[in-house]
């Protein structure tokens, strides 16, 4: 072999500390990819659970800067405050509704007040003693942002008067912004504004003095309703069908003008949630009408009206009410069994529900 056994090891142990010497190269490079790789890694989005919101008090145009901007560059509501819900949980104030508050008296821009209006309505959501802590003029701070020329401050201070409504010691007091409210509902015509102001109108027991200006907003309640913006439609609806119940407002509703095309929103193919509501709004208008102290007037409808279109001569809603009875939604199909059955019985105080005599000819015999 021409070899001692001395130098067969030796050539042995350089081969080993040639492999163990590239294994270690390889193992601190892969370590220096992983640790660069966590480096440049952003944190993951915030997900929607409350702690993680609680977190996220940065805006999404705020995350965009510089991470080595010095923190008193950084604007007040945009600091992160921590888990504030977690000090909360444990009977400490975090003061984070408070310090927003404070911050809105100030002056900002449009974007800033909006993002500020913003995260109050996340707090008052989240922090419920600091937000039940918050005073009448806290409110009518937040309702002064109602005034402000931008739409999306407007839509912002909507939402933050909506959170704010869950608590039951302010509803008096945001009820008085019901007047502006409509006023804005019926002269911008913007949708996300149309679903701010109708969600937050919907969560208030609207007063009696509010409804002269009810009436003169009637036509653009009916003009979002037959919009295209699916969301905005049942707000519009679920209001509408609150209103019916009023019998001061019941005509003024019934007389309002609508397209003929209106009774396409009873189609099967409209959205399970717009026929439900859609089918709520005729049952409430039917039963109203029924009432014996609504039939003791005489009452005049516009050829256009809301009335003629439900229940004219010429209506063909029992056509649509008959397809929706095997709808595949079941509140659809009993909502719809529910408008048949209220048309076919007048609401009558004298007499028995069994007794009843169809109203109309919607539904003769043998249809």
């Amino acid at each position: 072999m021409g070899r001692t056994f001395p130098q067969c090891l030796q050539q042995l142990n350089l081969r080993k500390s040639i492999v163990g010497l590239a294994t270690g190269a390889g193992a601190l490079y892969l370590l220096y990819k992983a640790i660069k790789a966590g480096i440049k890694c952003q944190p993951p989005l915030c997900t929607n659970s409350p702690i993680c919101i609680a977190r996220e008090c940065l805006p999404s145009r705020e995350r965009a800067l510089p991470q080595e901007a010095p923190a008193s560059e950084a604007p007040p509501w945009g600091k992160p405050k921590g888990l504030a819900i977690e000090r909360e949980r444990h009977g400490r104030d975090s003061g984070e509704l408070r310090r927003l508050l404070n911050c809105l008296e100030c002056k900002h821009d449009d974007y800033a007040k909006s993002m500020i209006l913003h995260s109050i309505t996340r707090c008052v959501y989240l922090l419920e003693a600091e937000a039940s802590a918050c005073t009448t003029d806290d409110i009518m701070l937040v309702g002064d942002m109602l005034d402000e020329k931008d739409n999306n401050v407007k839509i912002q201070a909507l939402n933050a008067l909506k959170a704010f409504s869950g608590i039951r010691k302010f509803r008096l007091k945001i009820q008085e912004h019901s007047i502006k409210v409509l006023e804005l509902i019926s002269t911008i015509w913007d949708t996300d504004l149309h679903v701010a102001g109708l969600r937050l109108l919907n969560n208030l027991p609207l007063p009696d003095y509010v409804h002269p200006q009810l009436r003169r907003v009637m036509p653009a309640l009916m003009e979002i309703m037959q919009s295209d913006y699916i969301l905005a439609q049942v707000q519009a609806l679920r209001l509408l069908s609150y209103l019916a119940q009023k019998n001061d407002l019941l005509y003024d509703i019934l007389n309002c003008q609508v397209h003929s095309n209106f009774l396409n929103l009873f189609q099967s193919t409209q959205p399970g949630c717009l026929l439900f509501e859609i089918l709520v709004f005729a049952e409430r208008l039917s039963e109203g009408q029924n009432i014996p102290h609504y039939r003791a007037v005489k009452w005049h409808y516009n050829e256009q009206s809301l009335h003629e279109a439900l229940f004219g001569d010429e209506s063909r809603l029992a056509d649509r009410l008959l397809a929706l009875v095997i709808h595949p939604d079941e509140e659809v199909q009993i909502q719809a069994c529910k408008v048949i059955v209220s048309l076919q019985c007048p609401q009558d105080l004298g007499s028995r529900r069994s007794s009843c005599q169809p109203s109309h000819s919607y539904f003769r015999t043998g249809e």
